[in-house]
């Protein structure tokens, strides 16, 4: 009984460690999809690649009311969903999209946002079934795709059109 009660650990010696876990799956997981959401980022800006993507996707993005450049958002969002939200607020500023092409990137930026990041923390480190990942990568995306189908009906419907 007494060494119990020697092994037990304090409240403030749980929350150490869980701080000290947390930490380094940040480190391990999070932060190098960050770094890479970023370098992918300037890369294809740098290289003129994602003028590029922006011809080839704007047909589908058009089926959201969106110009081919917003294309940029959603990647960015994939890797983190300030990094979505702020590329769509930096493309309005600049007058790539307008309030109502912004209104509905942002769900899709907040749904899908920091893919990576929670697929790291929340799929990998809970030890899913390995043949579910796809499927657990791809519910967040078409969450996605279905809120800027839903709120480009919602402002036509009240209608602002895109």
């Amino acid at each position: 009984m007494a060494e119990a009660a020697a092994k037990r650990k304090t409240l403030l010696e749980e929350f150490m460690a869980g701080c000290k876990k947390g930490f380094y799956i940040g480190v391990e997981n999070i932060m190098p999809a960050m770094v890479l959401a970023y370098a992918l980022i300037l890369f294809l800006n740098l290289t003129g690649l994602m003028d590029l993507i922006a011809t080839a996707v704007a047909p589908v993005m058009a089926l959201f009311g969106l110009p081919g450049g917003a294309i940029v958002a959603l990647i960015s969002a994939f890797f983190a969903k300030a990094a979505g939200a702020a590329t769509a607020a930096s493309l309005y500023a600049e007058g790539i999209i307008n309030a109502a092409q912004a209104t509905i990137l942002f769900p899709a930026t907040i749904t899908m946002g920091t893919l990576v990041g929670h697929f790291a923390r929340c799929v990998l480190t809970s030890g899913a079934n390995p043949k579910h990942h796809a499927l657990l990568l791809a519910i967040p995306i078409i969450d996605a795709l279905l809120s800027m189908i839903i709120v480009r009906v919602i402002l036509n419907l009240m209608g602002i059109s895109c």
